[in-house]
């Protein structure tokens, strides 16, 4: 027995409704925000005194990306991934994200922003974050 979708829309409109489908994805992952993907991926991950944030940049150069530390508490990640088309090259498809970004990101505690350290290697971006001195914790010695 052959088995069959049934289309009520015909090939060609429901083609142009999976096409619509397929924007508003796009268009809600742009957006970013609780739920839907943000640029660029972040894994952030405490070690010791410190923070490790791993960010996916391919293609990236150092000169389109700037990294702030504002209050000991947010890393904020901007940059602009520039479109590597020939002019007279049509886009039939587009799952990389081009153009400016910034993304934001809470910390978890204080971090030391004199002593943080950033590398570009293989299109990963790498950022250590040392713990402010505040945010240590400090052993105390129990007095009898």
């Amino acid at each position: 027995m052959l088995w069959t979708r049934f289309n009520p829309f015909g090939a060609s409109s429901w083609d142009r409704v999976q096409r619509m489908q397929d924007e508003f994805n796009r268009l809600f992952d742009r957006w970013g925000g609780d739920g839907f993907q943000s640029f660029p991926a972040v894994n952030i991950r405490e070690e010791d005194d410190a923070l490790n944030v791993e960010a996916e940049l391919p293609g990236m150069n150092l000169e389109d990306l700037e990294i702030f530390v504002t209050g000991n508490t947010q890393l904020t990640i901007k940059g602009e991934r520039k479109v590597a088309l020939p002019e007279k090259a049509t886009l039939h498809r587009q799952e990389r994200p081009f153009g400016k970004f910034v993304r934001t990101l809470t910390l978890p505690f204080p971090v030391d922003d004199t002593k943080v350290d950033a590398r570009l290697e293989n299109g990963i971006l790498k950022i250590h974050l040392p713990k402010h001195e505040a945010a240590r914790p400090r052993k105390i010695t129990v007095k009898a």
